[in-house]
């Protein structure tokens, strides 16, 4: 769609079926800012991440279970949260109606 000579998008708009696994889709980079839309299915892969940048993270849509360093974390949508960066952390559980539907915005360190 277009508004004002300006392509605008939607989060909800063209998402895949996903049976297993984790859909990630760039959005927007930006000097030192990644912005991703990522879609959950209700068998998310058992990945313990432990990431060299801070990560916003907002569950649009679902409910999620997160562990991140020792804690776990239970989230609605609408729920976010900042991972800071080398905080491990990993995705327990997503539901499966609605799937997780998340932005995710990686704010990368400063390269000097």
């Amino acid at each position: 769609m277009k508004s004002a000579g300006r392509i605008v998008h939607n989060l909800f708009a063209d998402l895949p079926t996903l049976t297993s696994g984790e859909f990630f889709e760039e959005l927007v980079v930006c000097r030192d800012v990644r912005i991703e839309r990522i879609l959950s299915s209700d068998q998310p892969e058992s990945v313990l991440y432990d990431q060299e940048q801070d990560e916003w993270v907002c569950l649009l849509q679902g409910e999620a279970r997160l562990w991140i360093a020792g804690d776990e974390v239970e989230l609605r949508a609408g729920d976010h949260l900042l991972i800071p960066a080398h905080t491990p952390h990993q995705v327990l559980d997503t539901s499966r109606e609605p799937p997780c539907l998340w932005l995710a915005v990686h704010i990368h360190p400063h390269e000097r």
